[in-house]
């Protein structure tokens, strides 16, 4: 069973939209896109491992990467009813309005 952030995946994203501070940089410059990011969802539940699997802008990675390290526990991964670590990817958009 996959790892899941508390209240699904609509609560994830919902996080990501209110916990992301658009880089100053990056917004004077026009830059958006989507981030994705890599972690591991520990036994536990906490996050480790976090880092960019495909960037867009260097300023928009470091902020990506901190909101995602910033995240409450998830429920761990389970297989064979025991916890394990799971590699999760998730994507952190980043759109001017």
């Amino acid at each position: 069973k996959q790892p899941q952030f508390p209240g699904g995946d609509a609560a994830l994203f919902k996080y990501l939209s209110a916990n992301v501070k658009y880089p100053a940089v990056a917004e004077e410059n026009g830059v958006q896109g989507r981030v994705l990011v890599e972690f591991i969802v520990e036994r536990d539940g906490s996050i480790s491992e976090v880092k960019v699997a495909k960037g867009v802008d260097p300023s928009l990675d470091r902020e990506a990467v901190r909101v995602v390290s910033t995240m409450p526990r998830w429920k761990p991964g389970m297989l064979n009813g025991e916890a394990v670590r799971v590699k999760y990817t998730t994507p952190v958009t980043f759109r001017l309005q």
